[in-house]
């Protein structure tokens, strides 16, 4: 990816810099066009001018009420490692992974002018083991923050703010390593890295101005910041819920639909929660884990309400080890025993012991510890989740998943293992579920869908699993955002805020042939003022089957927005008997032995444009890696952090035909704003050429909540940065179009491309400055 400018990088672009001259009757009449539309210039005079960007730094995370909120004239941009030819060496070769070379390595990112890092992701050879790009060196504004080697970086060595989950390394994210930690920049940023790191992605906004922009301080450790992100998935980021819950049990027949909540505004939704006992949990799952052995024992501590009337501990293990017994102590009491019984093998072993309250009320956390009393071999634990029973009614308030796999959630929870025996990086187990329960639950999730009305615009359409992160069926999924909690009757829960002017309307309609029972849903509001220019929230939902040539299309809209991520369900449809392709991934030597890689359709890339630009502002360089793993997920390792992850594989079983992959990613901290437009999708294959069925759940915010239109910034003058040349220039020509390609055919019941017809007319403020300039001149 080129080195892009705060400007346009069209003609448009060219034409804001000539009239950077008459900058001042510009903004003046550009100001008095849109009081124009969005209400009467008395009004409009009366408004404080919208903002020029989004938050900023840590405020981005802090601020999460401010995603609906309008972002002026910034941009979000990136540099990766993609194949300028339009093939699949993305990485494999380091062909294209510098911008250029210095004295001091191989520079990844630079920008000249106010803008902010948002997130860096990279990978290699031996399965994200990142030790061989040696050092990364990050300069803001002339001055370096950073220099340390990049897998002390992600592993988090240097401590706070680069601590878990703000960091991860190949093992947090199952094959890549992340940099999540904003870094704000006022004139000048550089990323440069000591070696070649063949795959990479560098993402960063880039800003109008330099208002608000305090550079970053890497000795500010943000500790609540990451104490808010390590809640993720059992928590509301936002601090809440606020408001009033309106809750909803009710059955659903075939082709019926129920209204869960009729809200007045102006007010924000805070919160949505469903329950649906009759869905089962996807039999099979993939964990790592850990054991001792005799004397041994394991300690950590867990989140708890403080108003809980007692806790739960629910202990996942490997039953295949026969007679397993172990004493559970809650902070220093013994309050029962494990024990697991006869062996097992194959499936997965579940317990649960309760709590007494007057163990735990008042306490916002406590001090688990196991030990060892007596085994065939050992005592395994690879999983822990603690539920608090809050007025009547038992709510996750914590998870530790255990192993290899998760160095950063063990350490942030205080895990110590004394005589450990094992550490298992991979285990396959089965809950012993029937195919006909899996069937149904799979239709409910994929059949059963959210419908949500705000001022009589439908703008979230989606079905309830996929809404919530889980379309191949009901495993556990914790994000920022969003949750699922598995088995036990638990909630599905959602925290994005849903702000409206006048109505909201919540409904769920099943448009399946299996009757919904015994299900609950509860809708949490508080009144608010809306802020000129606010943005409904959208879930915008895409299924069908995959065209060759043409990306698959996560979201095509109209007008102005913000697009802040996706849940996508991928079900490749590549036969075991299909011919072997030459595109398959250059490093994967078992393709090169099978008769073809099922998991091919991993290896397309996304691509996002903005405001009708030919030019991606994001080029991937494969699906797996937009999700910020790596190696097709360390071959079939699921995976969650807070803003990305894999919590679903499934293979000739469960619904899934050959090879199937559910993915998320968050785009909170790197969220793309458009104004006039935008296309967001993603290659399926190397070149759009693997079959799939694939469905996408798109999250984002458009249209005019408050009713009342934000007085416009004026658009960006700062001349564009020069333009590297790629460390090798490509030497074919493109193999692949990197133009928006035609959606495919949508539902009809969720058109997946969007056009904004929200009561306030679109402005070009472009042509609105030049039409300005000419009735100037003619009158001057």
């Amino acid at each position: 990816m080129r080195v892009r400018s705060a400007t346009s990088r069209s003609s448009g672009g060219r034409r804001a810099r000539r009239l950077g001259a008459y900058l001042g009757v510009a903004a003046l009449a550009a100001a008095a066009v849109v009081a124009d539309v969005g209400g009467s210039a008395g009004q409009a005079q009366g408004q404080a001018p919208a903002p020029t960007k989004g938050p900023v730094g840590w405020d981005t995370y802090r601020n999460l009420d401010a995603m609906s909120q309008p972002r002026g004239n910034e941009q979000s941009l990136q540099f990766s490692s993609y194949d300028r030819t339009g093939g699949n060496n993305d990485g494999f070769e380091g062909t294209y992974s510098c911008l250029r070379t210095t004295e001091r390595g191989c520079v990844i990112g630079e920008h000249e002018g106010p803008g902010e890092i948002t997130s860096i992701w990279s990978t290699r050879e031996p399965l994200g083991d990142v030790t061989a790009t040696g050092n990364i060196v990050i300069e803001l504004d002339g001055r370096t923050v950073l220099d340390a080697p990049l897998i002390d970086v992600v592993s988090g060595k240097l401590g706070a703010p680069f601590s878990w989950p703000l960091v991860g390394d190949a093992n947090d994210t199952a094959g890549g390593v992340v940099i999540k930690v904003p870094m704000p920049y006022r004139e000048s940023m550089r990323v440069t890295v000591q070696h070649n790191p063949y795959f990479y992605h560098l993402s960063y906004r880039a800003f109008p101005d330099a208002e608000g922009v305090r550079t970053f301080n890497p000795n500010e450790p943000a500790e609540d910041v990451l104490e808010q992100l390590r809640t993720f998935g059992v928590a509301d980021p936002k601090g809440g819920p606020e408001g009033a819950p309106v809750r909803r049990s009710f059955d659903l027949a075939p082709g019926r639909a129920t209204t869960v909540a009729d809200l007045s505004g102006p007010a924000q939704i805070n919160q949505l929660r469903v329950k649906l006992p009759q869905v089962v949990a996807a039999p099979q799952v993939v964990d790592d884990g850990r054991a001792f052995g005799a004397g041994g024992s394991s300690r950590f501590a867990m989140r708890v309400a403080p108003n809980n009337q007692g806790i739960r501990v629910i202990r996942r293990y490997d039953p295949q080890i026969a007679d397993q017994v172990g004493s559970l102590h809650v902070n220093g009491r013994q309050v029962g025993e494990w024990r697991s019984g006869a062996a097992a093998p194959g499936s997965w072993g579940v317990q649960i012991i309760d709590v007494p309250a007057e163990v735990t009320a008042g306490r916002s956390s406590v001090d688990v510890e196991n030990r060892f009393i007596s085994s065939s071999l050992d005592f395994n634990e690879f999983r822990y989740d603690v539920h608090s029973l809050v007025d009547g009614e038992w709510v996750r308030t914590d998870v530790l998943d255990l192993g290899p796999g998760h160095p950063g959630e063990e350490a942030a929870h205080g895990y110590r293992i004394d005589n450990p025996v094992f550490a298992r990086e991979k285990l396959v187990g089965r809950y012993p579920t029937r195919p006909e329960d899996v069937a149904a639950a799979d239709e409910v999730l994929d059949k059963t869908r959210l419908r949500i009305t705000f001022d009589g615009r439908t703008t979230v359409d989606a079905p309830i699993g996929e809404f919530f992160g889980t379309g191949l069926g009901e495993y556990d999924v914790r994000t920022m955002m969003s949750s699922v909690d598995p088995g036990l009757d638990g909630w599905y829960t959602a925290w994005w805020p849903m702000p409206f002017g006048k109505s909201a309307k919540v409904e769920l309609v099943n448009t399946g042939g299996v009757p919904v029972t015994g299900a609950t849903a509860e809708v949490t509001s508080a009144p608010t003022e809306l802020a000129p220019g606010t943005g409904y929230f959208h879930a915008t939902h895409h299924r069908g089957n995959t065209v060759p040539g043409e990306d698959w299309n996560f979201l095509t809209a109209n007008g102005a927005g913000t697009f802040y991520g996706v849940s996508h369900s991928m079900r490749g449809l590549i036969p075991p008997g299909a011919q072997t392709r030459s595109n398959q991934p250059h490093s994967d030597t078992r393709s090169r032995a099978q008769a073809v890689n099922q998991r091919n359709y991993l290896e397309g890339d996304e691509r996002f444009y903005v405001d009708g630009s030919r030019e991606p502002a994001w080029h991937g360089t494969g699906t797996e890696d937009f999700y910020e793993s790596g190696w097709y997920f360390r071959f079939g390792t699921t995976y969650s952090m807070p803003l990305a992850g894999n919590p679903s594989h499934e293979i000739n079983g469960d619904g899934c035909r050959y090879d199937c992959t559910g993915a998320y990613r968050l785009l909170l901290n790197d969220a793309v704003p458009f104004r006039t437009g935008f296309v967001a999708g993603i290659e399926h294959g190397p070149v759009n050429d693997e079959p799939g069925d694939y469905g996408s759940t798109a999250y984002w915010y458009g249209g005019n909540a408050s009713g009342r239109a934000p007085v416009l910034p004026p658009l960006p003058t700062r001349p564009p940065s020069p333009v590297p040349t790629p460390s090798a220039p490509p030497t074919a020509p493109p193999t692949s179009s990197v133009t928006p390609t035609r959606p495919v055919t949508p539902e009809t019941t969720a058109p997946h491309t969007t056009g904004q017809d929200d009561g306030t007319g679109q402005v070009d403020v472009q042509q609105a400055v030049e039409d300005a300039l000419n009735g100037h001149r003619t009158t001057g």
